[in-house]
């Protein structure tokens, strides 16, 4: 599992969202590769497909998957909680979630007790 934890320092919210994702890692007791890109220009932005700080990506996937169609820009991240609140961070349960999905880099197998 890879995570990349992409941010502009211009953005006062990272050190949450990072100390937040360090703790559900802990919590869940997953040991993954945590990549930390700071996001220093616009053009950057864009070529990153950045939405804002912080970003987190599970295994190339947003946590916040309606959250990252937003234009990509030099600014701060709107995370929307479960009751509608914002939040410049996101929740425990979105990162949760994420940690969850199974990762397209790994193969799957296939049971051999399926019939074909």
């Amino acid at each position: 599992m890879r995570i990349d934890f992409l941010f502009w320092r211009g953005c006062p919210s990272h050190p949450e969202a990072r100390e937040l994702l360090d703790d559900v890692l802990a919590a869940r007791g997953i040991e993954a590769e945590v990549v930390e890109q700071e996001v220093f220009s616009e053009e950057e932005a864009r070529e990153l497909a950045f939405p804002g700080s912080p970003t987190v990506r599970v295994d190339g996937r947003d946590v916040d998957p309606e959250g990252a169609s937003a234009r990509p820009a030099l600014t701060c991240r709107i995370y929307y909680l479960p009751d509608g609140r914002s939040s410049p961070v996101p929740s425990r349960r979105q990162l949760e979630e994420a940690l969850a999905w199974p990762s397209p880099l790994e193969p799957t197998h296939r049971s051999s007790t399926c019939p074909e």
